[in-house]
């Protein structure tokens, strides 16, 4: 579902994008239980469950053809991996079976927006 003309305007280009790509991952089956989730050692886009399987996003967004995955370096997998650790504390998920994803938008002016989404796009050794 398309934002109302008067959030687009207002709300910032990559904020936008995460409320796209959570209706994206919303109709692949996923159900969304968190957005933005920051703590001091690092934040996640995203926080979805795909059946039993908890799953962190990364949302990455570019105007144009860029490939936006290409953005996310060690430093930034670190800090996901630190955040969804926290998570996990928080709410006594140990025991859940997770995975970190990375959902890629490219927005060309005049065309839809592309959606992509990449399983199991890291594992984070630390």
């Amino acid at each position: 579902m398309p934002l109302p003309l008067f959030w687009s305007r207002i709300l910032p280009f990559w904020r936008r994008a995460e409320i796209r790509a959570a209706s994206y991952l919303r109709s692949l089956g996923f159900r969304v239980v968190a957005s933005g989730f920051r703590v001091k050692e690092g934040e996640v886009d995203l926080i979805a469950w795909e059946r039993d399987l908890l799953v962190f996003v990364e949302v990455k967004s570019r105007l144009g053809s860029d490939p936006p995955e290409a953005a996310v370096g060690f430093a930034k997998k670190r800090r996901i991996a630190r955040a969804a650790r926290a998570y996990i504390a928080r709410h006594k998920l140990q025991g859940v079976t997770h995975r970190f994803d990375i959902v890629t938008v490219n927005d060309v002016p005049g065309q839809p927006a592309v959606f992509r989404l990449i399983r199991d796009a890291f594992r984070p050794p630390y």
